[in-house]
This record gives C-alpha cells, structure tokens and sequence, in this order.
C-alpha cells in the first residue's frame, strides 16, 4: 500500500510540475502574443536621465543610449527627441550625452526613467508634422479600422503599416519625405490597436491574421482613386505586408514592397523576447509550443515559406546585424534567393524597427532611388 501511495504522489508531482511548466511557458507566450502597442519591447532597457541643459541630455551609459542616430525618448507622459551623441560634452564616467533636439510633450527631469523609442512624433500629421489630413474609417474584417490619409497628387498610393511595440504614430517618421516626394499615404491603425477592434482572442497573431487589415487598405485605396500601391511595413508590419503582397487578391495592384526589420522567423522573434524578459532557456521551447497553440501560428523555417517563394513584387529590405528581435539572417537568405526582386539595404548599429533612425538621410535616399522607378 505504501508502495501504492509513493507512486500515485510521485505521478501528481509529475503532474504538477507539467502544468506548471505549461502555465510558464504560457506566460512566457505572452511577450509577444500581447505586446501592446506604445510600449516599449523587453529588449529596449529603462536608461535613467541624469541631467538636462541647453541642448543636451545626459543619460545612463549603457549601448542603447550610445547607439548612432536620432529617437525619441519617452517615459511616463514625456517624449523627446535626442540626436547624436556628444562626444566631447564633460560628464560622469557612467553617462552619455547626446543632443536634445526637442521636447516634445511632458518635462524631462533627473531621476525620470525612460527609454529610446524608433518614433519621433506625437500625434497626428497636422498636430505633429504641419501636414494636412483626413481621418478615414476603413471597412475591415472584424469591423471599421481607423487611419489617416494624406493627400497628394500620384494615382500610386504608400500603404504605412507599424509594428510591434509602436502605433501609427511610428510611420510618421518617413510622412514629410513621402509628401515631398507627392505620394498619397495611408497610416493604418489595425486590430488590437486603439480605436481598432480586437482580435477575437485577444492576441496578436504576429501579421499571420492582421494582414488581412493590410488587405482591407488596399482595396480602400482602389476604391478612392489608387491605381497602384506600395506597401511600407515596420517588424510585424513588414510581415503583414508581405503576406498581403503575396495573398491579397489585388496583389496585382501592389507595385512596390519596403520591409523594415521584418519578422521573417516568429519563432525567433518570441524566442527573443521572451528570453528579455529572462524567461530560462529550457521554457523557450515550451513559449513556443504555447503560442502554436493559442493562435494556430505554424513553426517556421525562418523564411516565410510559400510566402517569399511566391512573391513578385520589386522588394527592398531594410535589416542589419544588430537587431535582436528579429534576426536578419532570413532577410539576408531572402536577399540571396531572390535577387530578381528584392534587394538588401543593410544598416549597422541600428535595433529592431529603427533602421531610418541610424541614419535618415541614406536611409530617404535608399528608398528615394526604390520608388523613382515606379512613379
């Protein structure tokens, strides 16, 4: 009977232990199944604000405040924008200095916590940038989907899709080059995001669903006068608009395709923010399983499959080494595979999503010689 009893605890702790493994490796899911969006990603770190003067901002030393660039800083209600970092600025040995070039919204005082955001702006087009703007409502799948559009005079229209941890607020950067330059862009506003409806289970599915809102903007564009698009994507972003390049059935109207940080592995992708959020190693696998699970995602090869194989659309690929979000080795594979239509910018020292960041002007220039071809 002893015996008998040791067995049967033996098994319950088994069986404990499993489900907790389960539940920790559902939570572990979460990082990425429920990033919501405006709030940083678990790889960006909280760097402390140490001083503020003229001009400048000194900031935690650490690699992320030293990376080259501009972006914004926020925290709490705050936002700002710092450029370049000040080499020859006295201060602490456990400081930077970089330039401040403006604050935007809030205060920014010693102590405050922030951190770098790849988003410049606050607001709207005309709020943040001067620019003039409907708000449209387009008819999606699970319901209306708000977005901003700007007007200009090109009958081929740039589709603006961000990414995960950022809201349309993001494609803002690139708004003031693409107006320059007479392109109608639509900033779109997906489900899961404010003002969008949710998906049903409440999870972001990584742009295996979502692109079917990328769809929704492109038949919206047809509608109202687009004879052609561009579809402009950030991260998950970039996924979206890859699958709706390839799927959608008005990809015959999607004469260009610009992949910033794309995620082209989500396994990858989870796999890194989970392990962020100093998930152990052994419950990776587990984060895995349980996203499968929860949304019907399918285990990929790192390379989107049917997806890139198929695809016939002129492509230029922003990504670099540095991302470690999404890893750039299936952007550089896809690059190799496919040299007929898609071509590899590739930028150093930038993270995940910021690719314009680390340098705007080569980055406008790159994209200025992608896009002259098909106005």
């Amino acid at each position: 009977m002893g015996a008998v009893k040791a067995a049967v605890a033996a098994v319950g702790v088994a069986f404990a232990a499993g489900a907790a493994s389960v539940a920790a490796g559902r939570l572990a899911s979460d990082v990425a199944l429920k990033a919501p969006p405006g709030e940083p990603l678990p790889t960006e770190p909280r760097l402390t604000v140490h001083a503020t003067a003229a001009g400048r901002i000194a900031l935690t030393r650490a690699f992320a405040s030293q990376r080259p660039g501009t972006y914004g800083l926020t925290g709490g209600d705050s936002h700002a924008v710092v450029g370049a970092v000040l080499e020859g600025a006295p201060h602490a040995p456990d400081t930077v200095v970089r330039r401040l070039e403006r604050v935007t919204h809030g205060t920014l005082e010693p102590g405050d916590r922030v951190w770098l955001t790849p988003a410049l702006h606050r607001g709207d087009p005309r709020t943040a940038l001067g620019l003039d703007h409907d708000d449209v409502e387009i008819p999606g799948e699970l319901g209306t989907l708000p977005a901003w559009f700007t007007p200009a005079d090109r009958d081929i229209w740039v589709i603006a899709v961000h990414g995960l941890g950022t809201t349309r607020e993001h494609p803002l950067n690139l708004l003031e080059f693409l107006h320059r330059h007479r392109f109608p862009v639509l900033t779109l506003a997906y489900r899961g995001d404010p003002g969008a409806p949710r998906s049903p289970d409440g999870l972001n599915h990584l742009g295996e669903t979502e692109w079917r809102d990328v769809d929704a903007a492109i038949r919206h564009a047809v509608r109202f006068g687009a004879e052609r698009v561009v579809l402009l994507g950030w991260s998950t972003g970039a996924t979206m608009a890859l699958h709706a390049a390839t799927r959608s059935a008005l990809r015959d109207r999607v004469t260009g395709l610009v992949l910033d940080s794309p995620v082209l592995d989500w396994t990858a992708t989870l796999r890194a923010l989970a392990a962020a959020r100093r998930t152990p190693g052994a419950l990776l696998p587990l984060a895995v399983r349980a996203a499968q699970g929860r949304t019907g995602l399918r285990a990929t090869s790192g390379d989107q499959g049917s997806d890139t194989a198929g695809l016939r659309t002129p492509t230029l690929l922003f990504h670099g080494p540095d991302d470690t979000v999404a890893p750039w080795a299936p952007s550089r594979r896809l690059a190799a595979r496919r040299p007929d239509r898609v071509s590899l910018r590739t930028v150093r020292h930038a993270p995940h999503g910021a690719m314009w960041n680390a340098d705007p002007e080569a980055y406008e220039e790159a994209l200025r010689r992608f896009l002259t071809p098909l106005m």
